[in-house]
């Protein structure tokens, strides 16, 4: 059955690869904007009433990406760029016919998603490598989106750069006005005074979902894929200089504790002090050192009401570990949302680190991180030193890693991590490959070796996964193999023992053969599959049909789709989903699944995921709501129900119904001063938990925080316990 399918996509791939390949081609005649210099330091108000604005020339037109590749927009967009010896300085008029009533934003946070949003986003390749970028974005009302990218597949989200920008919003469109110090940018050293950047800047207008760029990329990649950029000329920076942020922080925490039937407890109060220091000691090269670590200001955990035999994957949320993520962070993702299957292997993943088993945090002594990248290689190395922390002994962490870029972009890389504790130490490595063949084609590689010297075991997992994506097509084979033994214990992987295909093919329909074209923008069918075998067998455990004959993507942003698949699971042990036990055996099962979503920029908008049908030897039906109320953007309130009802399921035919509860607040005087609450409810054990959070960056990136949670676990009467932390915590950021 693998290889009937597995050959099926291969087969028709052919027929597609024997075509043209749908991707605008890179090469043509880039769109240029010369810079201009200043002398004079602007003020940033979004309004752009200074004289000097008046010598930028003009700025080239805009094209279409979505919905219309190619076309001249609707909305025109004018971009200008100034620079004097401390700033390069963005002025960019986003013009609307219908000004301010056209505008749409859900809220003010910063890193705010770029679905529900009206933007301007610029990419700033300053070494011109057409590989690397720098991206700063900003909607309407000022808010600040920021991220690094590397052969666009790579990319830290989370990075915050130093930069100011501040908008206005008027009868005839909206302004964003920026600046940008010198010592944020990374660009070489060079005896050439003048200089000329890999450039781009696109916006989506979010009322009609428009997407326009100054140089255009095709759809199927994204806005930092530089070859397709622009170039931004005649600029003279000054020599790159080290740049040193230093931020300490001192922190006040009031802890209580109430635990179990006889309500005994603590109270508990707490002083801390530490910092973090930023130095980039080149444009290449930068060293973090972070001391007495902490991440009171992180957001928390949801919770997740896992139904499948996985181990959940929750994301990092801490500041030190984000960023440079995308260099150590390798490995295969898969997440079962429209492509690929649920299987995930990570050699390193940070949240090993400063965190228990229960993602509670662990003290963090001391930490250090450097990292060199370059146009031929990038290399780095990470060391923290955990405190020994009620029954989790001292723990010594050291990650390496080094990719050498092949080509215009290729890369072979290698990493290591250790896992060093009192009787033993943990080591993972790994050896990994990045290929672009042609515009596009890809394809990532990987081989994983773990040593555990307290058990003597070791193990290797691996992965080879090609992609071929344009405008038309998506087309994925994945082989994964993890082997029995197979311990990362700095990594991450969810499941073991196993040897698994997931080759899969959808087809994006557009333009004048869709009906109903006001309002649908493509219809996207497909088909995939999973197959896991066990690798210590050979036999199958699990198999997976998954037809899709019905995805319509809106022009709105909002979607419509339906699906359904056909399951085979080779229980070789019992099994637990929420509380309800499952006994070895054969089972064959079919599940209906459909996922909605109305516009997401909306100031009311649903994603509605429902599921039903059979699940091992009865019945599950699953349904997972997320509403969200956003009048004006400082308001956002957010609402989520997920319900599980099983049926007859298990080895007792148990019936029950599983529900947990989730509501979140958000409430800004303006992007620097906010408050957010989160409340979640699980029914499966009546625990709930609260968080309420105040922020205020009183100036960039220096931040004052008050933090208030609290944490109630019910169960059999002696593991009854309550906690409640509240933390007042100020930080500093200064730049040398």
């Amino acid at each position: 059955m693998i290889r009937k399918f597995s050959v099926f996509i291969l087969l028709f791939s052919q027929e597609i690869f024997a075509q043209p390949a749908d991707v605008i081609k890179t090469g043509a005649v880039p769109k240029e904007i010369e810079a201009v210099r200043i002398t004079k330091t602007l003020r940033i108000d979004g309004i752009l009433q200074e004289d000097e604005w008046k010598l930028a020339g003009p700025s080239p037109r805009f094209t279409q990406v979505e919905p219309f590749q190619g076309k001249a927009p609707d909305n025109e967009t004018d971009v200008k760029v100034l620079y004097n010896n401390q700033y390069l300085y963005f002025g960019i008029f986003a013009r609307d016919s219908l000004g301010r009533k056209a505008i749409r934003a859900t809220d003010l946070k910063r890193d705010f998603d770029y679905r529900q949003h009206d933007l301007l986003n610029l990419s700033i390749d300053g070494f011109n490598d057409r590989r690397n970028a720098m991206a700063m974005a900003v909607d309407p009302f000022g808010v600040q989106r920021d991220y690094l990218a590397f052969d666009e597949i790579f990319v830290d989200i989370d990075w915050d750069g130093l930069w100011k920008v501040r908008t206005a919003r008027t009868d005839s469109g909206w302004y964003a006005e920026i600046a940008m110090p010198w010592k944020t940018l990374r660009y070489p050293k060079t005896e050439i005074p003048v200089q000329t950047w890999g450039f781009n800047v696109y916006r989506n207008r979010r009322k009609t979902n428009e997407i326009t760029a100054l140089s255009e990329f095709p759809r199927s990649v994204s806005a930092v894929r530089m070859e397709y950029a622009g170039l931004l000329k005649n600029l003279q920076p000054p020599p790159p200089r080290p740049n040193i942020l230093v931020q300490p922080y001192f922190l006040s925490s009031f802890d209580s504790y109430n635990r179990n039937e006889y309500r005994t407890g603590s109270d508990e109060m707490h002083y801390k002090a530490g910092g973090d220091l930023k130095w980039a000691i080149s444009p290449n090269a930068i060293l973090d050192l972070t001391a007495n670590t902490d991440f009171a200001q992180a957001d928390v955990d949801r919770q997740v009401n896992n139904v499948t035999r996985f181990s959940v994957f929750f994301p990092e949320r801490r500041q030190f570990f984000l960023e440079n993520s995308s260099l150590f962070g390798i490995g295969v993702s898969q997440v079962k949302e429209r492509w690929g299957g649920l299987m995930r292997i990570q050699p390193f993943f940070s949240r090993r680190i400063g965190l228990d088993g229960n993602g509670n945090p662990v003290p963090i002594d001391f930490g250090g991180r450097f990292v060199s990248r370059s146009l031929k290689r990038n290399y780095g190395a990470m060391l923290i030193r955990q405190r020994g922390f009620d029954s989790v002994p001292a723990t010594n962490f050291m990650i390496a890693r080094f990719s050498e870029n092949l080509g215009k972009q290729n890369r072979l890389g290698m990493l290591v991590g250790v896992k060093n504790q009192p009787g033993g130490s943990n080591i993972t490595s790994a050896l990994d490959g990045f290929f672009r063949l042609g515009g596009a084609h890809s394809l990532s590689t990987m081989l994983i070796h773990s040593a555990t010297t307290q058990t003597g075991k070791n193990g290797i997992a691996g992965f080879a996964q090609y992609f071929y994506s344009t405008n038309k097509w998506k087309v994925w084979l994945t082989e994964t193999m993890v082997t029995r033994d197979f311990n990362p214990e700095l990594g991450f992987v969810s499941r073991s023992d196993i040897i698994g295909s997931t080759p899969g093919i959808y087809r994006f329909f557009r333009g004048d053969r869709l009906p109903f074209k006001k309002w649908l923008r493509a219809f996207e069918p497909g088909i995939s599959a999973e197959f896991y075998h066990q690798a210590s067998s050979g036999r199958l455990i699990e198999r997976q049909l998954t037809l899709n004959p019905v995805y319509l993507n809106l022009q709105s942003g909002g979607y419509l789709g339906y699906d359904f698949t056909s399951v085979y699971q080779h229980l070789g042990e019992p099994f637990e989903p929420l509380g309800i036990a499952i006994q070895p055996g054969v089972y064959n099962y079919v599940r209906n699944n459909i996922i909605a979503g109305t516009d997401p920029s909306l100031f009311l908008n649903l994603i509605a995921i429902f599921n039903w049908g059979s699940y091992f030897n009865g019945n599950l039906i699953s349904g997972d709501w997320i509403l969200q109320f956003a009048p004006i953007p400082h308001i956002s309130l957010k609402g989520r129900f997920n319900r599980n009802h099983f049926t007859s399921v298990g080895e007792f035919s148990a019936t029950s119904t599983i529900d947990l509860y989730a509501l979140e607040g958000r409430f800004a005087l303006n992007p620097r001063l906010q408050m957010i609450g989160f409340y979640q409810k699980n029914s499966q054990n009546n625990s709930y938990n609260y968080n309420i959070r105040i922020s205020w960056e009183y100036q960039p990136l220096s931040f004052v925080y008050f933090v208030y949670n609290h944490m109630n676990f019910y169960g059999p009467a002696q593991y009854r316990q309550t906690e409640d932390h509240a933390i007042a915590k100020i930080s500093y950021l200064k730049q040398f």
